[in-house]
């Protein structure tokens, strides 16, 4: 791996199990090994690191967001996205749990934030509208996009409301696993007969996962 990938990564692990605000340059060259001025030979700042680590954060919104073509809709087929959100909850888990700070230090960063989430809200409303399509959800054409958006929501916010409604000081897999039951109830909300025991299948999934006392990593 090269010199800057590693930085880049090691920056994400510090940044999910410190804190973003915890970890400057000089932990991270530390944790490997390396120089300060080798590290800043790569990046210019920190904030320049958190840029490339959006980079890989925005790769991933595309493809946990996809429209599915010519398969049946089943579990598997809702696990792949849920697995997805979750992924992606998880692996940049410091930036949900201290979005408002980051944005607001690098305006650039903002607007690409602002840029991908329409982009996400956009492909999931097409997700829902083929789900509709299929007899797979109850929800007039007028509220699909508030429907999307409302999901969206709850996984931008949820690590942040965890920190801030518990004791914890840092999120856990089962409390990422309890975000997605919400999101699985808004599903059931508006199910069809044909559904249901599809999405009951889903929630009991991540109910049982909630309640394994270790969950394996990913």
């Amino acid at each position: 791996m090269k010199t800057r990938d590693k930085i880049v990564y090691a920056s994400l692990e510090l940044f999910n199990e410190h804190g973003e605000r915890n970890i400057t340059t000089n932990h991270i060259a530390a944790h490997l090994n390396i120089s300060p001025g080798n590290l800043y030979y790569h990046f210019r700042n920190k904030e320049d690191i958190i840029n490339s680590i959006f980079t890989m954060y925005e790769s991933n919104l595309e493809n946990g967001s996809k429209p599915y073509e010519d398969v049946s809709i089943d579990v598997e087929l809702l696990l792949g996205y849920f697995d997805a959100m979750f992924y992606t909850m998880w692996q940049y888990r410091f930036m949900y749990a201290n979005l408002a700070d980051i944005l607001s230090r690098d305006e650039a960063l903002k607007q690409r934030y602002t840029l991908a989430q329409k982009s996400v809200l956009a492909r999931s409303s097409n997700v829902l509208k083929q789900l509709k399509q299929d007899g797979f959800l109850n929800v007039e054409d007028d509220n699909i996009v508030e429907l999307a958006d409302t999901m969206k929501m709850i996984v931008s916010y949820w690590i942040s409301y965890q920190l801030t409604q518990s004791g914890a000081s840092k999120i856990t897999k089962p409390a990422i696993y309890k975000g997605l039951l919400r999101v699985v109830m808004l599903f059931k909300a508006y199910s069809t007969p044909i559904s249901q025991p599809t999405f009951a299948r889903l929630e009991q999934h991540y109910r049982e996962l909630v309640s394994q006392d270790a969950c394996p990593e990913l």
